[in-house]
């Protein structure tokens, strides 16, 4: 099962390398994105930014196999994109936690801040709300493990995406 997917277009950085990956009790940080998992340089410079810690850097197909091969580990996984994410959860795997963390704005896209850490354009807005309706009808944003989550879609309406 995977214990947690987050979604945080920076990827690899101290809050998930020091809080997250501790949190989750995982063997792993599995970057999870099929552009990404092929290219040789994301794929060697990931691992570095991770302070010691094992990073798996997988296209999505990778990384669903690793998880049914794994099916006793705490797996955590970080889905670059909310697409990334929504192709994940539409194979019917299980997932116990989902969580939106970082999303910096990207240049020449019509982006709203949402939350001072996380920008989406009305895209991204849909596919959020895919992944709420497969879960439930909830979605949370935590920056850490220690703070305090919030109701991501509430933030999408607030900001008029949705």
């Amino acid at each position: 099962m995977i214990t947690h997917l987050r979604i945080d277009n920076r990827l690899i950085h101290g809050q998930v390398a020091v809080g997250w990956l501790k949190y989750i009790n995982a063997k792993a940080i599995i970057v999870c994105n099929d552009k990404v998992a092929n290219d040789p340089i994301q794929k060697m410079a990931l691992p570095l930014a991770a302070r010691g810690s094992n990073v798996l850097v997988f296209t999505i197909a990778e990384a669903l196999k690793y998880e049914k091969e794994h099916q006793d580990e705490n797996i955590f996984i970080i889905a670059k994109f909310p697409q990334d994410a929504l192709d994940i959860m539409k194979t019917g795997v299980k997932i116990k936690e989902i969580n939106v963390g970082n999303a910096a704005p990207i240049a020449g896209t019509k982006y709203v801040m949402v939350t001072k850490s996380i920008a989406a354009t009305k895209e991204d807005a849909q596919v959020y709300q895919k992944i709420a309706e497969m879960n439930g009808g909830k979605l949370t944003s935590q920056i850490m493990p220690h703070n305090e989550t919030s109701d991501f879609m509430a933030a999408l309406r607030k900001s008029k995406l949705l």
